[in-house]
């Protein structure tokens, strides 16, 4: 293996002398940029999907710093963007290089990304962050509010929101094609790594820390515990600490067209029947409620989301009578309204269909009330960055405003998981209450060094 040129950080030093300044000194966007000036871009997290995420980004300006806690992904994306300076631990790369930094995308596990993100808002960077936006709902209400506070342009990547079917979609539902919509059901098929019943605890085996690991910056705000490739590469995901399981990690895209076509906010309550819980690991199914209230003149909503597999083996799916026939694939959504069902066999929402056909045989579509974008992935970070040029955050759908309600939504379903009972919720608040006990899974402890 080649010799790493990757610089580190230890706790220590970034503490005793970096730290205050890089996470206390902050910068609004320096001003607003042209048409044609390029972006200077940084990519935290690229390898998986974070290598195309900068890939992407890289088309609209210049990428001049990379980050990843495992060199393998650093050098591999070096060899592409080989003018960009090389870091392990993104503190390090925003200390370094604050203020020659325009933007950056966000691509880590999920227990990384609210400090990453907090850390580059604060430094007056915009800030493209892949989904779900944050690992807790505290977080996802604070970098909402950073983000105003700093008037950064951002995204949260769900790129199904870019796709011209998922609009048109919101368009459909919003024109009253189906009438009011009063219960929405979304599926997955997801967990596809390990998690229970498989893996109840903890590795026991500590082996050696592989040399392209920087295993304090993977371990980042999460309490600390050896290395072991149970967690690293990608099955991190099954794992409470790091991950959001599979709602986290696929209610985002699934759910999406449906909180925005019903313009849904916080829920009154959430309710969740899963497989068993443990300390570890994200259970191996679960179905859950939530109940929303009217908005103007929209009436309440159920929507209850469906994952894995119960323990008769079957996928855990919803009734089949609302599916007219039609076969369910993976992943998908039905919404319920009082004049038929809109159904979406698509991870994204960017494909759907009439229920039943023929009550729906020659309708004729709204006018379209949407911007058209229809280039998917590549589409949501090219919004993006027009949001930044024309200092406009609204361009970007998915920006943090719209992201953070519909993330601290999505996992309160991981709340309501642990709790073990219905809770009610006082969005507005921040708070559970009628179980005290949820407030620690509403926000969680950082590892020093890490806090937001």
């Amino acid at each position: 293996m080649a010799k790493k040129t990757i610089m580190t950080l230890s706790r220590r030093k970034f503490i005793g002398a970096s730290a205050v300044s890089a996470f206390t000194l902050t910068y609004l966007p320096s001003h607003v940029f042209g048409a044609n000036e390029r972006l200077r871009i940084a990519g935290v997290g690229v390898g998986g999907k974070g290598s195309s995420d900068i890939d992407h980004a890289g088309q609209f300006g210049d990428v001049v710093a990379l980050c990843d806690a495992d060199s393998r992904h650093l050098d591999a994306k070096a060899t592409k963007f080989n003018a960009a300076k090389k870091f392990s631990d993104f503190r390090q790369m925003f200390e370094q290089m604050g203020k020659g930094i325009d933007a950056v995308t966000i691509s880590t596990p999920d227990h990384t990304h609210a400090p990453a993100a907090m850390m580059a808002m604060k430094l007056g960077m915009h800030v493209y962050c892949q989904k779900p936006l944050t690992h807790s709902v505290y977080e996802a209400r604070l970098l909402r509010d950073t983000a105003r506070k700093f008037k950064v342009c951002t995204q949260m990547g769900n790129q199904g929101t870019a796709e011209n079917g998922l609009r048109e979609a919101v368009e459909v539902i919003r024109s009253g094609a189906i009438g009011p919509v009063r219960e929405v059901h979304v599926w997955t098929n997801r967990p596809v790594w390990p998690q229970s019943p498989g893996i109840v605890a903890r590795p026991t085996e500590t082996p050696a820390v592989p040399e392209f690991v920087n295993w304090d910056a993977f371990i980042g705000p999460a309490p600390e515990r050896p290395y072991h490739p149970a967690y690293h590469p990608f099955k991190w995901r099954g794992w409470w600490d790091f991950g959001t399981g599979a709602l986290g990690d696929m209610a985002c895209h699934t759910t999406n067209m449906a909180f925005m076509a019903l313009k849904l906010g916080h829920p009154d309550s959430i309710q969740a029947v899963s497989g068993e819980i443990n300390r570890e690991t994200f259970p191996a199914w679960a179905t859950i409620t939530y109940q929303f209230p009217a908005r103007g003149e929209l009436p309440p909503v159920k929507l209850v989301w469906y994952e894995g597999k119960t323990p008769d083996g079957k996928k855990n799916l919803p009734p089949a009578d609302l599916l007219h026939g039609e076969i369910p694939p993976g992943s998908g959504s039905l919404l319920v309204g009082d004049k038929g069902i809109l159904y979406s066999p698509n991870d994204y929402g960017a494909a759907y269909k009439l229920l039943p056909k023929e009550k729906f045989e020659g309708y004729v579509k709204p006018e379209p009330t949407l911007a058209r974008n229809g280039k998917g992935d590549s589409g949501q970070k090219e919004e993006w960055i027009k949001a930044i040029k024309e200092n406009k955050p609204s361009i970007a759908f998915s920006n943090f405003d719209y992201a953070a309600m519909f993330t601290e939504t999505i996992l309160l379903g991981n709340v309501a998981m642990r709790v073990g009972k219905k809770i009610n919720w006082d969005g507005p608040n921040l708070k559970v209450t009628n179980a005290p006990e949820a407030a620690q899974y509403i926000k969680r402890p950082y590892r020093k060094g890490w806090e937001i």
